[in-house]
């Protein structure tokens, strides 16, 4: 390429690529131009001048004769659109000509970034039908609704969010808060695709272990809420939460071979152990989603629910708010109590410190495990606490004796382990 490059002169490969952009949006619109007289007036050979018109009158001209071309093209498809628009209201050929002449003058400074926006344009064009079908007969009110409050949340009101700590002990910090709250969104919404896609049986379990590695302990809010919603897809939202607790233990295990290997391996088999649990209470609710059909519900309904993402930043910041003060009135008088504060908000900060302090030869290996482990409890009560408030008592009922499970796994290959060791 670069040899094809120093015989051709640029100008005349950016004249190719301004050509290439016309004759390829050109022939998307060609195949839907129609036939006799109610055809739409622009095609393959338009839209390829067009594409060229605006190469040319930049080389001549540069932008300001791009300016002048672009107004006389969208003036004459102006008029070819008064003159037919009874037969055809749409404007798509009409702003795609005009999206053309300025792709065309695009390419001679920016040819690689014209053609890319020009291939993107056709697949726009191409895919009309299945986008209206998309917007029409597959999306829901709601579902439209919801995208647009997310739209909202992201990009209107997070940068307005001071990113400041400030409250009791400085503890709270609204834009990290409120990150919280379109975390909890998107899981929501990621689970509320995977159901629409593959069903309450299987989606919701998938959607869980997934989300786990996100946040295992907003995935288990959010499943309580299915839950609540529908009672008959409690089977599958346990499964899904109890499943992201598998999703945890994995990125525990990748987290600490990244930062340390001696302690990944004086907490292997308690993590394996915990993973194995969590993998077999989690395939039992599984297995009996698969099995009972009743778990299928029409999902499409709403694809977050705002009072579980505002329920579940509130509890996690008065969670913040209680280790923050805890560390202020007691301090940080050994790496036990700092894991333990910090286990209640999240587990993995956690154990990457203590693995860090043992890479800085600050403590042993085998040392590491306990302020690991106690963390990884604490992290359990704050899930418990989500449970019972974000799932009710059905669901926290069929929960918790599965997180118990795991970190009760956890201790016992802890114990098993130093049994060895003797």
């Amino acid at each position: 390429m670069r040899e094809l490059t120093s015989i051709l002169d640029p100008v005349i490969l950016s004249l190719a690529v301004a050509l290439g952009i016309g004759l390829l949006i050109g022939t998307e619109r060609e195949r839907r131009k129609g036939e006799g007289p109610d055809r739409s007036p622009a095609g393959l050979r338009t839209f390829a001048l067009a594409s060229i018109t605006g190469a040319s009158s930049f080389i001549v001209g540069g932008i300001s004769l791009l300016a002048v071309t672009i107004g006389g093209i969208f003036a004459l498809t102006a008029l070819a659109y008064w003159r037919g628009h009874e037969d055809d209201p749409g404007l798509t050929t009409e702003i795609a000509l005009s999206a053309t002449t300025l792709l065309g003058g695009l390419a001679m400074t920016q040819p690689g970034l014209a053609a890319g926006i020009a291939v993107t344009v056709t697949i726009l064009l191409s895919s009309r039908l299945a986008l209206h079908r998309f917007v029409r007969s597959v999306l829901s009110e709601d579902e439209v609704r919801d995208g647009l409050i997310f739209a909202a949340a992201t990009l209107i009101v997070l940068p307005l969010m001071p990113d400041q700590a400030m409250g009791p002990f400085s503890a709270l910090n609204p834009h990290s808060i409120w990150i919280i709250v379109i975390l909890v969104m998107a899981i929501g919404a990621f689970g509320h695709i995977a159901v629409r896609l593959l069903g309450a049986r299987f989606g919701l379990p998938i959607a869980g272990l997934a989300a786990g590695f996100i946040s295992s302990t907003a995935t288990i809010g959010v499943m309580g809420a299915k839950g609540v919603k529908a009672p008959n897809l409690l089977g599958p939202a346990t499964a899904g939460a109890v499943l992201s607790t598998v999703a945890t233990v994995i990125q525990l295990i990748l987290l600490l071979a990244a930062t340390n290997i001696a302690t990944l391996k004086a907490l292997l088999v308690p993590l394996a152990c915990a993973g194995v649990a969590a993998v077999a209470y989690g395939s039992v609710f599984t297995i009996r989603a698969l099995r009972d059909s009743s778990g299928e519900v029409d999902e499409r309904g709403q694809a977050f629910s705002l009072k579980t993402a505002f329920l579940f930043a509130a509890m996690l910041s008065g969670v913040l708010l209680a280790s923050t003060a805890l560390n202020e009135w007691f301090g940080a008088k050994g790496v036990v109590v700092a894991a333990t504060v910090a286990g209640f908000v999240d587990i993995h900060s956690a154990a990457i410190s203590v693995a860090t302090l043992v890479g800085a030869g600050k403590m042993t290996a085998t040392d590491a495990a306990l302020p690991v482990l106690i963390a990884l409890s604490t992290n359990t009560i704050t899930k418990v606490v989500v449970c019972i408030f974000a799932g009710g008592a059905g669901f926290a009922l069929r929960v918790i004796p599965g997180l118990v499970l795991v970190i009760c796994a956890a201790w016992g290959g802890t114990v098993f382990t130093r049994v060895l060791s003797f």
